[in-house]
């Protein structure tokens, strides 16, 4: 599937790049780490921006993230989590749904995002469609996929009641699961679904040595305002 049918998908589904985790197991904001020298966040929100018309980013800090010339969406209901992300991101698109990914993942293909768009159409053309999920490694995978704005009562009692499951959510929403053979079609290896959670996975990933990954990191403490 090419560039053009994401471009055509981006006529009524947004762009969505979640950057505002709690970077618990990494030491600085996992969205400045560079992969072959870019930050994760310009990999992806580049890659969103070749596909669709309008791409947003969410965070709680845009200081950090005004260099990349995108609008910015704060957590609108109390933050519990990438569920709250979705939802604020999902109620200030302007399209009928959003495409989600997380800021951390150095591999995202564009190819399996305008499938997993071209899903969530003909899944819709149906009937109702609130979410289109992947399905990888017998998991679903809810940082990578289709969130439609009739998802959001779904989302906001979810996020007003603590109920923050997305494998609830996904039970209690019309979810369109996406298996797992049509993804390995484009991408056998399943890098699209790699994200960097430790400085351990950032080694695996970047094939750096220990005191690479010391140096990067010391790189990105600077402040972010700062980045390129």
């Amino acid at each position: 599937m090419s560039p053009a049918n994401g471009k055509a998908a981006g006529e009524w589904i947004a762009g969505a790049v979640l950057a505002g985790g709690e970077n618990r197991r990494f030491p600085v904001l996992k969205g400045f780490i560079e992969i072959e020298g870019v930050p994760l966040i310009r990999r992806n929100v580049d890659l969103l921006k070749g596909l669709f018309r309008e791409v947003l980013i969410s965070t709680n800090m845009p200081e950090h993230y005004f260099f990349l010339g995108v609008p910015m969406v704060g957590d609108v209901l109390p933050s519990r989590g990438p569920m709250s992300g979705i939802y604020s991101c999902l109620l200030n698109a302007g399209g009928d749904a959003i495409l989600v990914s997380a800021c951390d993942m150095p591999f995202l293909r564009g190819d399996v995002v305008a499938l997993l768009c071209e899903e969530h159409r003909r899944a819709s053309a149906s009937g109702r469609v609130d979410v289109t999920v992947p399905v990888y490694d017998g998991k679903p995978q809810p940082l990578l996929g289709v969130y439609a704005k009739t998802a959001l009562p779904f989302l906001e009692e979810g996020i007003m009641n603590g109920r923050t499951s997305m494998k609830r959510f996904f039970g209690e929403a019309s979810t369109h699961f996406v298996g797992e053979s049509a993804l390995r079609t484009l991408d056998p290896g399943g890098r699209s679904f790699i994200n960097i959670n430790t400085p351990e996975d950032f080694q695996r990933v970047s094939d750096s040595s220990p005191l690479a990954i010391h140096s990067t990191i010391e790189k990105c403490r600077k402040p972010l305002y700062e980045m390129p």
